[in-house]
């Protein structure tokens, strides 16, 4: 019997490309969450990019051959969009309303960490290089140099918000890694395409339990708002968030998470 041919390895630009889509795109759309928050309910606003954007991406794969998913992957992607989308995309939407965008992006920076625990832990608790430990530490300290003492709001800090944010990075670590051994479709434009459908869902239902159908008004929606929904589809989306999911195949998952 003769085993299967491995899968090509990536090329360095392609890589590269991937980790300068994941840098520069993700890092703008923090600025385009808060447009969108202006005027659209944080868990619908949410769900409609990755719905939108999902929806895209899963007619495209199917129409160049893909065969259709199975019930265990749409199982796997439902798990894997809560934990990436609801639980982490979700958690820091909700939080921005709470707290300032520099201790948002201080607490979000805490991902390669969790990543380097989680991730040794799970492969018996090997303790990472010096290297990365450093690399991280000073990730910290570059965010937090970055933010400054002033940015991170006068007076006291929200403790819900705060809150939010940290198990918000906890559950985007989970997700991301177990993404790497989910029983998902061998495509990966594919598999990434239903965990945005799946997150998107569970995002949509999010967003009516917690009444926001009360506050969505489409026609007193900002252009601003609309734009940056649009922007986030295509560029936080389609090619953000495939990006961040394919680097995950192909790298480990502390180096995929230096974005943060």
């Amino acid at each position: 019997m003769t085993a299967a041919p491995a899968a090509p390895r990536p090329t360095r630009l392609r890589v590269a490309s991937a980790f300068a889509a994941v840098y520069v795109l993700w890092g703008s759309t923090y600025l385009a969450i808060k447009f969108a928050l202006e005027s659209l309910p944080p868990f619908w606003m949410a769900a409609s990019r990755f719905l939108i954007a999902g929806a895209i991406l899963y007619v495209w794969a199917r129409r160049r051959g893909e065969p259709a998913p199975r019930r265990i992957h749409w199982r796997s992607a439902l798990i894997v969009g809560g934990l990436l989308l609801l639980g982490g995309n979700g958690g820091v939407v909700w939080a921005e309303q709470r707290v300032p965008s520099g201790l948002a992006a201080l607490l979000v920076a805490t991902v390669p960490l969790w990543m380097v625990m989680l991730d040794g832990a799970g492969r018996g608790w090997k303790r990472p290089p010096v290297q990365v430990l450093a690399g991280v530490g000073i990730g910290l300290a570059g965010v937090a140099l970055l933010v400054g003492p002033g940015r991170l709001g006068g007076g006291g800090i929200d403790p819900v918000g705060a809150a939010v944010l940290i198990a918000a990075s906890l559950s985007w670590t989970a997700g991301s890694l177990y993404s790497r051994r989910a029983p998902l479709p061998s495509s990966p434009l594919l598999g990434t395409a239903m965990e945005m459908l799946g997150g998107g869902a569970l995002l949509a239902v999010s967003g009516l339990v917690a009444g926001e159908w009360q506050r969505l008004d489409l026609a007193a929606a900002t252009p601003r708002s609309l734009l940056a929904v649009g922007y986030l589809v295509v560029f936080g989306s389609l090619v953000g968030f495939t990006a961040y999911v394919w680097l995950l195949k192909v790298s480990t998952p502390p180096l995929a998470a230096t974005y943060a």
